[in-house]
C-alpha cells in the first residue's frame, strides 16, 4: 500500500466546481487503485479582515474543513494571503498552516511521500513540510507555475529551491521539462507526465443538433476554453472573427479580461457573434466542444492544455499557437493548425478547416494516447519509485 499526502492549492470545491478540475481528475484516478491510500490537503488562501468579507473569500471561509469529496478525504485548512502581494511569503504561510495538520495525520497513519500538484505555492510548501516530517516529495509543473512564478522576482528562488530539493518532478510536456531545466533544475529528476481525457465523456456528436440544443445558429461555431486573461489570447480571436463573417465565437471561461473583451467585440462590430458563456460545468464541456467546428486557443504560454486534448477527443480540430507542448500533440494533420499569434493567421487557419473539415474520427485518434488510465499508471510508477529509490539518484529517459 502506497500512502500519499496530496497537496493541492488548485482543487475544486462547491463554490468553484471547475477550479483545478484536472488536478481532481488525476487524483481520483490514482486514489481508485487498490494499492493506494490517498489523502488530499487543499489549502484555502483567505486574506485578513476586512478583505475576507469580499464574496469571493466569504464563500471559501464557509467551506467545511474536512469533507468527503467524490470519495476523496479532503482537508481544507486556511492560510493567510495578501491580494496583489505577488506571492511574497505565500509558500511559507501555506506550509505553516498545513504542517500541524500534516503532522497529526502522519502520526496517526504515516505517509510514504508528499505529492504537490502545482509548483507555486505548493512546491516550496511541500518542501518545508517534507523536511519537517522526513518524507520524500514530488512536484508537478503544469504551466503558469513555471512560466510566471518561476520568473517573478519574489518567487523564482523558491520555485528553483523546491525543484532542486524534490526527490522527483513531473512536467506536463517535454517543452515544460525544457523550461524547468532552463531554471537550473536537474533534467534527470524530471519525468514527462501527460494529461488524460475521458474518452467516454468527450466524443464526437451531431454538430447541427448540438448547436441547436445550445442555442447557436447553424453557421460555423468556434469555441475557446480558458480563463479570460491576456495570456489565453481571446483578444486575438475577436480580432480574427472580423475576417470570418459567418462564424460565431463562444468563449467558455471567466476572468478579469471580460469587460475589455466585450468592449473590443463592440468596437470591432462583432458583438452579436461573440457569446460569453462564463464558467460552464465540466460535464457540459463535451457538448460545447462537440458542437464546435473548431476550437481555438492562441495562448502566449501553456504546458499542455487539457482543453486541446478534450477538443480533439470530441473530433474537433484545434487552432493553437506554438506554446508549450503543442508540437508534441500534433501527430497528424487532421488535428488542426499551429499558427502565429496574429489575427489574420488565426483567421486563415480557421477558414481552411471550415472549408475542408477533417473527419471527426481522424481528429479524435490524436487524443487516443491521452487516457486517464495511462496517466494514473505513470503517476503511480513515479511516486512508488520515490519510496524505493530514496537512497539512489533518480534517472528517467
Amino acid at each position: 500500500m502506497l500512502r500519499i499526502l496530496t497537496l493541492a492549492s488548485l482543487f475544486p470545491d462547491v463554490s468553484r466546481p471547475v477550479f483545478g478540475v484536472f488536478v481532481e481528475r488525476q487524483t481520483l484516478g490514482l486514489a481508485a487503485r487498490d494499492d493506494v491510500d490517498l489523502t488530499v490537503i487543499a489549502p484555502l488562501g483567505i486574506p485578513p479582515w476586512p478583505l475576507a468579507r469580499h464574496p469571493r473569500y466569504r464563500a471559501l471561509a464557509q467551506l467545511p474543513r474536512l469533507e468527503n469529496w467524490k470519495g476523496l478525504t479532503v482537508h481544507r485548512p486556511r492560510f493567510p494571503v495578501i491580494p496583489g502581494g505577488k506571492g511574497l511569503s505565500s509558500a511559507a504561510l501555506l506550509a505553516r498552516a498545513v504542517l500541524p495538520l500534516a503532522r497529526r495525520l502522519h502520526a496517526h497513519k504515516p505517509f510514504d511521500l508528499i505529492d504537490a500538484q502545482f509548483f507555486f505555492p505548493d512546491g516550496p510548501a511541500a518542501m518545508r513540510i517534507a523536511q519537517a516530517l522526513g518524507l520524500p516529495f514530488s512536484v508537478k509543473a503544469r504551466g503558469a507555475d513555471i512560466h510566471h512564478w518561476g520568473h517573478q522576482r519574489w518567487t523564482a528562488g523558491e520555485v528553483r529551491a523546491a525543484g532542486m530539493a524534490a526527490d522527483g518532478l513531473l512536467a506536463v510536456s517535454a517543452a515544460m521539462k525544457r523550461d524547468m531545466v532552463a531554471l537550473g533544475i536537474a533534467p534527470e529528476k524530471i519525468r514527462v507526465h501527460y494529461t488524460g481525457v475521458d474518452l467516454d465523456a468527450f466524443h464526437p456528436g451531431d454538430r447541427a443538433t448540438l448547436k441547436a440544443e445550445m442555442g447557436f445558429d447553424s453557421g460555423p461555431l468556434i469555441a475557446s476554453v480558458g480563463a479570460l486573461i491576456p495570456r489565453k489570447g481571446q483578444k486575438l480571436l475577436i480580432e480574427a472573427l472580423v475576417a470570418l463573417p459567418r462564424a460565431t465565437l463562444a468563449l467558455a471561461g471567466q476572468g478579469p479580461d471580460r469587460g475589455a473583451l466585450e468592449a473590443l467585440a463592440r468596437e470591432r462590430g462583432v458583438a452579436g457573434r461573440v457569446h460569453f458563456l462564463g464558467n460552464i460545468p465540466h460535464e457540459a464541456l463535451p457538448h460545447l466542444l462537440a458542437a464546435a467546428d473548431v476550437m481555438a486557443l492562441p495562448s502566449a504560454s501553456e504546458g499542455l492544455a487539457n482543453a486541446w486534448v478534450e477538443a480533439l477527443a470530441c473530433g474537433t480540430p484545434i487552432v493553437i499557437s506554438s506554446a508549450g507542448g503543442a508540437a508534441e500533440l500534433f501527430d497528424r494533420p487532421e488535428a488542426g493548425r499551429i499558427v502565429p499569434r496574429e489575427p489574420l493567421a488565426i483567421a486563415g487557419a480557421i477558414a481552411e478547416l471550415l472549408a475542408d473539415p477533417p473527419e471527426a474520427e481522424a481528429v479524435r485518434a490524436t487524443a487516443g494516447r491521452f487516457t486517464w488510465a495511462a496517466n494514473s499508471a505513470a503517476l503511480f510508477d513515479h511516486l512508488s519509485g520515490l519510496k524505493r529509490r530514496q537512497a539512489a539518484p533518480l534517472s528517467y529517459d
